[in-house]
Parts: structure tokens; C-alpha cells; sequence
């Protein structure tokens, strides 16, 4: 699997899975049901931040994006959120682009990464996160309307570099 920076070319291969993720309503509170122009500067980063792709066999199978957490005096704090194609997903897509992100944080000059809402029900993220380094430095409760289980708690997680 090859982990690079996304081109504007890669949007239209990235949105499918966008738009699948969101439309499932378990991870992300994005808005749903965009199109794909109204989804990109959802997804595809601006400097200093950066999005990229994973591909395996010239096809995307994953994304993730990052860059600062806050501008100015909270820039030193980086964060990052990550799509897996459904069909791919349990292959270690997730787990190389987390890998990826980490070392680009640290290359940057970043201080720590704070995810700001991971789903608490959503148990291969949150062992992921946590087999990288990430711990639980907080649960907001009820902070996320999930389609099997109601509201359910949004956590922080954070890991110091």
C-alpha cells in the first residue's frame, strides 16, 4: 500500500466513501448528503494542513487529513480525521494512514495530536487510536446522535509527540 499526498484528481475517487461514511451516520458528525463539490473543502485540506491517499493496486482505499488543531497560539497541536473504503475496511488501511499521520505530525513540529471527537461506540477507532499512543483524556456525554445506539458519547484523545 502506498500512502501519498492527494492530488485534486483523487477527490472523485475519495467522495464515494465520503459520502457512504457519512450517509451511515456512526462516525462523523458531517453534514450528509453533498454533493461532491460541497463535500471537498470538507474533506481536501488547505496548506498547512494536507490531505492524503492510500492506494493499493491504483485504487483508493483510504484517506485521512490533518494539520493544526487551533490557529495561532494553539497551532502546536495537530489533528487529523480518516476515511477507510468500506470494502477495504479491517485490512490495515486505517491502521497505516494513523501511522502516517503520526510520523507527519511529528516531522511538522507538532507538540501532541488531539483527536476532538472520536465516537465512543466506535470500538475498532478508539483500540486503534489507542494502540498508537492515543489515550481518552475526556468523554463529552451525549454529544453524538448515532443511529443504533442514540446519543452516545464524543471522546477527546490525545497523543503527546
Amino acid at each position: 500500500m502506498e500512502i501519498r499526498v492527494a492530488s485534486p484528481e483523487d477527490w472523485p475517487s475519495i467522495y464515494p466513501f465520503y459520502a457512504l461514511t457519512m450517509a451511515e451516520g456512526r462516525t462523523y458528525a458531517f453534514p450528509e448528503g453533498q454533493s461532491l463539490e460541497e463535500a471537498r473543502p470538507w474533506w481536501m485540506e488547505q496548506a498547512p494542513g494536507q490531505t492524503v491517499v492510500a492506494v493499493e493496486d491504483g485504487v483508493v482505499v483510504g484517506s485521512a487529513k490533518m494539520g493544526p488543531n487551533r490557529p495561532g497560539r494553539g497551532s502546536h497541536i495537530g489533528t487529523a480525521s480518516f476515511l477507510v473504503d468500506p470494502a477495504h475496511r479491517g485490512k490495515g488501511v486505517g491502521r497505516a494512514l494513523g501511522e502516517y499521520v503520526v510520523e507527519w505530525c511529528r516531522a511538522q513540529g507538532f507538540h501532541g495530536i488531539q483527536f476532538n471527537a472520536v465516537v465512543e461506540v466506535n470500538a475498532p477507532a478508539v483500540h486503534l487510536w489507542k494502540s498508537l499512543g492515543f489515550e481518552v483524556i475526556g468523554t463529552v456525554p451525549g454529544a453524538f446522535d448515532h443511529p443504533d445506539h442514540g446519543l452516545v458519547g464524543l471522546h477527546v484523545m490525545f497523543h503527546r509527540l
